[in-house]
């Protein structure tokens, strides 16, 4: 596998040293070095990056407001001299975070989780998330603290919308797993044979569903409201199956 990487930092020395790691990494090519997110802005387009190191601090256009115009496509590697920035890094779903000084060491494990990343999601895009040919899929793939999570659909009990999360609650664990995605996007990767959304912010698997109490599916201690919105959508699967 090789990589197409940009690197973008307002300090010389900076840039120099990050290109000269990227030079020595036969898995990766550099594709463009850039001063500014400004400058990087109007040439990423027509040279479109797969890995991106960028600064945070830097005039006009910090690292963080223009990780949210980057491409999905490209994942983002941040780096600063301030490790307050983590947390911000996190939310813009970046895939790894170091802290300068760097050393090759820690640039060769971001390139590395870089590399498996992209292996990892080579092999989701060749499986597709609903039937096919008859057979349904077994599982699907989520990005989840830096990494990429293999789910089994078979576990996933219900999925909880949050305000820039989702919840994937799953038999057997007592934690569910956290994504960056958003209800809507999630609902069109999973199953609709499987799945259904009872309320704008969940969404169960249909055959996991064993009870429902005044209006609400019940898992456990947990109690699933159905709005009534998608209300006569779990009543016609239910009447379907009742005896």
């Amino acid at each position: 596998m090789n990589l197409r990487c940009a690197i973008i930092d307002d300090e010389p020395l900076a840039l120099g040293l990050l290109e000269s790691y990227v030079k020595k990494t036969p898995v990766l090519t550099l594709c463009g070095t850039y001063s500014s997110a400004v400058q990087a802005m109007k040439s990423l387009p027509e040279h479109p990056a797969d890995l991106l190191f960028l600064d945070i601090q830097m005039p006009e256009l910090n690292g963080l407001e223009f990780s949210r115009m980057v491409s999905e496509n490209t994942r983002i590697v941040f780096t600063t001299a301030f490790n307050q920035y983590a947390i911000d890094g996190y939310r813009v779903n970046a895939l790894d975070y170091l802290l300068k000084p760097i050393s090759y060491a820690d640039f060769m494990e971001a390139v590395n989780k870089a590399v498996h990343w992209f292996e990892l999601q080579q092999k989701a895009e060749s499986h597709t998330f609903r039937q096919s040919e008859g057979n349904a899929e077994k599982y699907i793939y989520v990005k989840s603290d830096y990494k990429l999570i293999q789910i089994e659909l078979d576990k996933i009990l219900y999925i909880e919308g949050l305000k820039d999360y989702i919840k994937i609650h799953l038999e057997g664990m007592e934690k569910p797993i956290l994504s960056l995605i958003s209800m809507r996007a999630m609902e069109e990767k999973l199953p609709a044979n499987r799945f259904i959304r009872v309320h704008r912010s969940f969404i169960v698997q249909k055959q996991k569903i064993k009870i429902i109490d005044k209006g609400r599916i019940v898992f456990g201690k947990d109690y699933i409201p159905v709005s009534d919105s998608y209300k006569q959508e779990l009543q016609n699967y239910v009447n379907e199956h009742i005896v």
